[in-house]
């Protein structure tokens, strides 16, 4: 697992062994998401929820933008992050939160332009936190979820529009905008 563009280019990212906590996203899924994304990217804040690595927030970050929270309940998880944040060298624009998705968005009062949502798979957690993450999102944000293909996802939820998905294999990833 690298980061594919920007200041941290080719630097190898650290996970956790193993798949009960973590899933890296694979570069070709990434390189989709991130190819989707590039012009929201620069001076954006964002929002990783469900870390794991903090591979995404870090590609967010490489690529531009201004600053990135990472949030994940596993507290391996979250030393993880914040030593892939030290090897990029983008500590500065980081701050890693070690607590559950939904304790977080509960008590948030930052606004983000784009929120990355990677969770565990067959949970139907993206469509459950849907609602919490329209919360913090900026009018004119983005969220992009990372799914299994085939998952339930609603085309509106709290002023969020599913505008596109993206297949990659037994992988999918959502597209949803805020109305502004």
């Amino acid at each position: 697992m690298r980061v594919i563009a920007g200041s941290a280019r080719g630097t190898r990212l650290a996970a956790l062994p193993g798949t009960e906590v973590t899933r890296p996203t694979v570069d070709r899924v990434k390189e989709g998401m991130f190819s989707a994304l590039q012009f929201l990217l620069p001076g954006a804040q964002v929002l990783d929820l469900f870390a794991g690595s903090g591979q995404l927030g870090i590609e967010a970050l490489s690529r531009g933008a201004a600053g990135c929270v990472f949030v994940d309940e596993s507290a391996a998880a979250c030393a993880v992050v914040r030593g892939n944040l030290q090897a990029t060298g983008l500590t500065g624009a980081g701050r890693v939160v070690n607590t559950a998705a939904a304790a977080y968005l509960a008590r948030c009062r930052e606004m983000f332009d784009l929120v990355l949502l990677d969770p565990p798979y067959r949970c139907g957690t993206v469509a459950a936190v849907l609602p919490d993450v329209a919360a913090v999102l900026a009018p004119g944000g983005t969220v992009m979820a990372e799914t299994e293909y085939g998952a339930p996802l609603p085309e509106r939820c709290a002023g969020l529009v599913l505008c596109r998905r993206y297949k990659y294999g037994t992988v999918a990833l959502a597209r949803y905008e805020k109305e502004e």
